[in-house]
């Protein structure tokens, strides 16, 4: 749950100029923000993730278990296998709403309808430019086939949600004009706002959100894709403009630079925002790990939230500020405690960067005892050694070095 006191609870601190009246006093966020998960489709379009339906399945299990509101299943043309998970995933009745995503044509519709989802995402073309270089299709074409579509999906219980794609590359007045033609000849529960190439800046995303508002009367959802970075700022734009529903994937997996990630846009908006969307956040981490394990892709160290190594600390000045904060002031030094996101208990761990203190907390754990003199030799030889291998140092890498100091003393 959100903090009383917004900024600084037991399980995270930032800055209290979040929470100025002057920042929130235009915010419109939504009551019950929906997050709607896509990594089982736009997820799996990053080149060279494939994802049998056992790893879809489970990757669903664990969406479920994180408390995720809706997800997008798969593409059922693509593959009989696709179409195969999808209807496993709706089988176990996990809980989420399933969706599955399709072309707005009738074929792709009948394939959603096939496997039992509760609704699906239906793209078409709505930049002149894609539409005429990529898709060749005539624009009446388009329009006609979205139409027939979308009626077919409702009239066969779909909820559907229309998302035009490359949306953000397009002429405001020309592409409102064709989703309202969409929206009244064809069926739209809700519009998605589609940043396909990752193209909006934050400070451009209220403007986009404000313009489509003043013709749209429909529910919006945000899809934005991370080619500049911007996707976890400008999906939190968009909902602080009453977006209601978030498109993410775990980890931010996804086509090209990837989709905005889940767990860097529920955990800002939580303690930045004081806005909860109601996950088990303590899934996070168990969570992107299945889907690294599963995927293979590669995730930095330092990702945030649940980077392997947020919460290993090598520097000696942090290490320091570690031991005299302890465990129960650690937000002084990490602005989301561990256990809040599923991660594992700060460690100090031995490298070049290691300081005096850190070498003494090692030698405690080790049992070996020395003097100050030795303790700033050890020191030494422990950042010689970690410059050397470019490796931090494993704890028999330490207590050898720690001996050899030790025993200098004892020679002599």
């Amino acid at each position: 749950m959100a903090s009383k006191t917004p900024w600084k609870s037991d399980n995270w601190y930032v800055s209290q100029w979040n929470y100025a009246q002057e920042v929130v006093k235009d915010f419109k966020f939504a009551k019950n923000i929906k997050v709607h998960d896509i990594t089982l489709r736009d997820g799996e379009q990053q080149t060279g993730i494939i994802m049998t339906m056992d790893d879809k399945i489970r990757i669903a299990e664990g969406l479920a278990e994180a408390g995720v509101h809706r997800i997008e299943a798969g593409m059922p043309i693509v593959s009989p296998s696709d179409a195969a998970a999808i209807k496993a995933i709706v089988k176990r009745n996990l809980g989420p709403q399933i969706f599955a995503f399709s072309r707005c044509m009738k074929e792709d519709v009948q394939r959603a309808i096939d496997t039992g989802v509760n609704g699906v995402v239906m793209e078409i073309p709505s930049s002149q430019h894609m539409v005429d270089l990529a898709y060749k299709w005539p624009m009446e074409k388009a329009i006609e086939t979205s139409i027939e579509a979308t009626l077919f999906a409702r009239d066969n219980g779909l909820e559907v949600v229309f998302f035009p794609i490359d949306f953000s590359r397009s002429e405001m007045d020309w592409v409102l004009n064709l989703i309202q033609r969409v929206a009244t000849e064809g069926h739209m529960d809700a519009l998605a706002l589609v940043d396909t190439f990752g193209v909006v800046s934050p400070h451009a995303m209220q403007y986009f959100v404000r313009e489509v508002k003043k013709r749209i009367n429909k529910r919006l959802e945000a899809h934005f894709h991370q080619d500049f970075g911007m996707g976890v700022a400008n999906t939190i734009m968009a909902l602080a403009e009453g977006v209601e529903v978030m498109h993410t994937t775990v980890l931010g997996v996804g086509e090209r630079a990837g989709n905005t990630p889940m767990e860097e846009t529920v955990m800002a908006l939580l303690t930045m925002y004081n806005v909860d969307v109601g996950l088990d956040y303590t899934k996070l981490t168990p969570l992107a790990n299945l889907v690294q394990q599963i995927t293979g892709v590669a995730v930095p160290s330092n990702k945030p939230v649940v980077g392997k190594a947020l919460y290993q600390i090598e520097s000696g000045i942090i290490a320091s500020w570690y031991k005299n904060c302890g465990e129960k002031y650690a937000t002084e030094l990490f602005p989301v405690r561990w256990n809040a996101v599923g991660q594992p208990a700060p460690i100090v761990v031995m490298g070049k960067g290691s300081g005096i203190d850190s070498v003494k907390m090692w030698l405690t754990e080790a049992g070996i005892e020395a003097s100050e003199d030795e303790a700033l030799k050890i020191t030494a030889a422990v950042k010689l050694h970690s410059l050397k291998t470019k490796q931090l140092l494993t704890e028999a890498e330490f207590a050898k070095i720690a001996k050899e100091v030790v025993g200098q003393r004892a020679a002599a």
